[in-house]
């Protein structure tokens, strides 16, 4: 009896263990693991057990983060796991097209939070014992094509976030967006401050969102002073576009002044 008490605060309880199986993942492909499910000393009820996609967000107008699930999947639904018994369950869950990018060419892009956690749900447990793992998701192609025609202009990644909410005029699925940070080239540093790459893709297109902050002076005769103004473009991928000259060219022509302050 005092065994079954500690199963139901987790101690001598059923434990879980999730491991991915693809080293490296795409959106808009399926991901593989499996969920090692291993009884504890007496016998549990299972009410389900079930894998989620996260990913940490910055809230935005607040100094925090959250924890978003951007997917889920039901493993096992009503079961007894036996006292020792030892369970494997695969699972394959389908990434969307929006899922955020967190490494490129094995790299991790800094500030990324994205994984897949499982978790048991025990009929009579005070806490239910879960797992996490961080999950390295690969560009596109396509965006592959537009950071590597950023970093042949001059452009160098500085940062990674996940922003709460919406772009307006975009297609988008996601309650979140990512936003992929770049210093501006020598070329256009004096002018912009930062620019930042958001990849809207589906099954059938993949929408590019640039987001640049251009300096403003402070008066006509003044240098530039710490405001800025930001300026957003958006392009759909199209096949054998030059993107170097694509972006050079709307970089050239926002950078360009348009008022007295400007």
């Amino acid at each position: 009896m005092f065994q079954k008490v500690l199963a139901t605060f987790g101690s001598g309880g059923a434990k879980i263990d999730a491991r991915l199986l693809d080293r490296t993942a795409l959106p808009g492909r399926p991901l593989h693991g499996e969920v090692l499910l291993a009884g504890g000393d007496v016998d549990q009820e299972i009410k389900g057990l079930a894998v989620t996609l996260l990913a940490r967000v910055q809230v935005p107008g607040a100094d925090k983060t959250e924890d978003l699930p951007f997917g889920t999947q039901q493993l096992v639904g009503r079961e007894v796991i036996r006292a020792g018994q030892q369970v494997k369950v695969p699972f394959e869950v389908p990434l969307p097209w929006e899922t955020p990018v967190t490494s490129v060419y094995g790299k991790p892009l800094t500030g990324m939070a994205v994984g897949v956690r499982a978790e048991l749900d025990l009929a009579t447990s005070v806490s239910d014992p879960f797992d996490a793992d961080a999950v390295a998701i690969e560009p596109l192609p396509a965006q592959k094509r537009v950071l590597d025609a950023l970093s042949r202009i001059g452009f160098t990644f500085r940062e990674a976030i996940l922003e709460q909410g919406r772009i307006n005029g975009a297609q988008q699925q996601l309650p979140f967006f990512q936003e992929v940070r770049f210093t501006p080239s020598p070329r256009f540093a004096s002018v912009f401050s930062q620019l930042a790459v958001t990849f809207l893709a589906s099954s059938d297109r993949t929408d590019v969102v640039l987001e640049v902050t251009k300096r403003v002076r402070v008066s006509k005769t003044g240098g530039f002073g710490g405001r800025g103004q930001d300026f957003l473009g958006m392009f759909t991928m199209k096949p054998d576009v030059n993107w170097e000259k694509q972006l050079d060219d709307w970089l050239d022509q926002v950078a360009r002044p348009r008022g007295i302050f400007d």
